[in-house]
């Protein structure tokens, strides 16, 4: 073997000490060792933390061994020179852009880290090197963003209910769910040329998050509640949050906590948020400082799991959660708490208590021993009726022959529902069950609220109420709720259904009757025993992607995963003997649970011949429920969409791409790989008269991103950037 220079030795021995994977440039563990008796453990400090950082930051582009896809730096010659390295990281340049949100430290680790992971540069990188290469106007640009707060206007109920177009202050921008932005200056015509502005690594962990946009500023609760206030034009931050968190919350929880939070709240001036540890926190929106907080359950208690996000309505903090199995009934509920002093208000429990309306559907199943029932993604709202709209899941055990009770007809109240809560009260206005659910098809996604006419197309509409008036218009409740892909469309004053029809094939709902809207199910999928083995198909085909309705084109889209057929059975063997909580747990949510794929010809028999397609964008008209078009996603699933007044879809998948759609045509427009899964939730903002797109990408096996960490993409036009 040729001999190896020496500071390339020493590298490869500071990798391997740090515990970092070495790139293939600098495979040499055998002569490494002979080196690592010299290495510097503070030098095995800066490599392990510069590693985490150009993973969080840089991989996208630069690959994990610094080979692409977008710039080479293996064996660059500017890693020889730290006065070209540390300047390029900060400032950017030609395609790259600026990390100065870095702080020095991390600016030196990382500058370490590609010094010697990807070339030959042997040497420490400080902070003190980093701060010689700052612009002297760094921290009072930071105290300008700052001083942009002295006209800061509360955020008001009236606001919340009518943002801004420049805005997105709601989970889907507006309470009505729409996923709608009005902006058009991104238009068909020139989205082609649109391209990223700015980036920004994020605290690594399982994250679907949506950023928030409020007069130019972004605000971001990022995985173990970190939240970060940024200039919503360059990404730099003006303020940052983090949450002491306990020491034992892994261990005690599993991992089972709210990593994932989809959104956070703002209403007057501040911001809120749920907690891994089991709270409600407000702090202030204009500098991050804490104001209050509430403690909602025990998080060592693994009870729930509040992976929704709080959304405010009449001053009040509304917020819902995921109950787990062994919690009991009292751990499923809806809570509302003042916005000014974090003091509860209300709490509205999904499960009937003993005596309450929904009780008898139990059938004298013991209130101790209801459980599961929980609601775990944001609601939707209307102002005017003042109701708030959440779906819910599933019991636990999922089917009915472990739990007892009425097996084939029971309700089991308020599992796979629509309900529609006062949000000054907590009372239960009204409810719509979609199924009585044997399988974990939950039903707990966003609910869009339109009024349109109503004249469902009986060619296409499988299930319509007699009773409907082609033309009505209609306030309506309207969206695919479930796992199964059905559109369900109700009065939302009332909760009268209206119109039903499936999208992709399923054989778990054969019918709606009209008139009640009652759902029946196929006996033949309905669990009889334990260890019975039955196929079901298309079960599974929506999650927690969220669709978008767009005015123009009164019609609502969505991404949905191809039907598959199980060979599915559940065994009653119970958790092994003493088996702890989290076991216990883990047992009635997956290990009872029994699936292999049917094969293709018993799944042809059941749905009919599938093509190759991993899953498909629907876009159905919302008055007719007629397909306007369907466009097959190719290998791997679409996820969440944002519409937008420029006659735009935006969306992302599994695979890193992110496009841009027509509504009319569902033709892609535009398209642009990104550094690791599109699992976060698109929106688009307006600064300063300039439009932006931008979406997260999160930690997953994401394929040519192994290692990728979670980012934020931030696009627009080409034009005058911000000063």
């Amino acid at each position: 073997m040729q001999a190896r220079p020496k500071r390339e030795l020493i590298a490869v021995a500071v990798l391997a000490g740090a515990g970092i994977a070495l790139p293939a440039v600098l495979m040499a563990r055998e002569d490494a060792q002979e080196q690592a008796s010299e290495v510097d453990p503070t030098m095995v400090a800066l490599m392990n933390q510069g590693h985490q950082v150009y993973s969080g930051n840089c991989i996208g582009c630069h690959g994990p061994e610094g080979d692409g896809p977008v710039a080479r730096l293996a064996g660059a010659m500017i890693l020889e020179r730290k006065g070209v390295v540390i300047p390029k990281i900060i400032n950017g340049g030609h395609m790259m852009p600026p990390f100065g949100n870095l702080t020095n430290t991390q600016v030196a680790a990382v500058a370490t880290y590609v010094r010697n992971a990807f070339g030959n540069a042997f040497g420490v990188v400080q902070a003190s090197d980093v701060a010689d290469y700052r612009p002297s106007d760094v921290a009072l640009a930071s105290r300008g963003a700052v001083d942009r707060y002295a006209d800061f206007v509360p955020v008001t109920s009236r606001t919340l209910a009518h943002p801004d177009d420049g805005d997105w202050l709601n989970f889907r921008r507006t309470q009505n769910h729409w996923g709608y932005s009005p902006l058009s200056q991104i238009n068909k015509g020139n989205v082609s040329a649109l391209r990223m502005e700015w980036t920004l690594g994020l605290e690594p962990g399982g994250w679907e998050g949506t950023p928030l946009v409020y007069d130019g500023i972004m605000y971001l609760h990022q995985p173990r509640d970190i939240v970060v206030a940024l200039d919503a034009t360059t990404g730099d931050q003006i303020w940052e949050y983090r949450r002491s968190l306990p020491a034992d919350l892994d261990v005690k929880t599993a991992g089972q906590t709210n990593m994932i939070e989809r959104t956070i709240g703002i209403g007057d001036d501040k911001l809120v948020f749920d907690t891994a540890d089991g709270y409600l926190v407000a702090i202030d929106v204009k500098t991050g400082r804490f104001a209050w907080e509430t403690r909602l359950h025990d998080y060592a208690a693994a009870t729930n799991i509040s992976a929704a996000g709080p959304v405010i309505i009449n001053g009040k903090v509304l917020t819902n959660r995921t109950c787990l199995p062994g919690a009991g009934p009292e751990a499923c509920f809806i809570a509302a708490h003042d916005l000014a002093t974090g003091k509860e208000l209300w709490r509205t429990s999904t499960i009937p208590r003993p005596g309450e309306v929904g009780d008898e559907t139990w059938g004298g199943i013991p209130y101790e021993k209801r459980q599961h029932i929980g609601s775990w993604m944001p609601p939707s709202y209307d102002a005017e009726l003042n109701l708030v709209y959440y779906g819910t899941s599933v019991t636990s055990p999922y089917p009915k022959f472990l739990l007892g009770g009425d097996v084939q007809n029971g309700s089991f109240l308020y599992q796979t529902s629509t309900l529609a809560i006062n949000p000054d009260t907590g009372a239960i206005v009204w409810h719509y069950q979609h199924l009585r659910d044997h399988w974990d098809i939950d039903h707990p996604f966003g609910r869009i609220l339109v009024d349109t006419a109503v004249a469902p197309d009986a060619d296409e509409v499988a299930w319509i109420n007699p009773k409907v008036v082609p033309g009505e218009i209609r306030k309506v409740l309207t969206g695919i709720p479930g796992k199964t892909g059905i559109i369900y469309t109700l009065d939302r004053a009332t909760g009268e259904f209206l119109w039903g029809r499936p999208t992709t094939p399923q054989n778990i709902v054969v019918n709606i009757k009209g008139e009640t809207g009652y759902v029946e199910t196929n006996p033949d999928v309905i669990p009889p025993a334990a260890n019975q083995k039955f196929t079901m198909c298309g079960g599974y085909v929506r999650s927690w992607q969220e669709g978008a309705y767009s005015p123009q084109t009164n019609t609502q889209y969505f991404a949905l995963k191809r039907p598959m057929c199980w060979i599915t059975w559940f065994d009653d063997d119970g958790p092994a003997p003493g088996a702890s909580l989290l076991e216990w747990q883990r047992y009635y949510l997956v290990d009872n649970w029994h699936r292999e794929m049917a094969p293709f010809s018993a799944g042809e028999k059941l749905i009919g011949k599938l093509d190759d397609n991993s899953g498909y964008i629907y876009a159905v008209d919302v008055a007719t429920g007629a397909t306007k078009w369907v466009r097959g996603t190719g290998k791997s699933p679409m996820n969440s969409i944002v519409a937008t007044g420029g006659g735009l879809l935006f969306v992302g998948d599994r695979d890193r791409r992110f496009r841009a759609l027509d509504q009319e045509t569902g033709e892609i427009l535009w398209e642009t790989i990104l550094g690791n899964q599109v699992l976060g939730y698109p929106i688009s903002y307006e600064v300063d008269g300039r439009q932006y797109v931008a979406v997260g990408v999160s930690s997953g096996a994401a394929q040519g991103a192994a290692g990728a960490r979670n980012a934020m993409y931030v696009f627009a036009l080409p034009g005058k950037k911000a000063d």
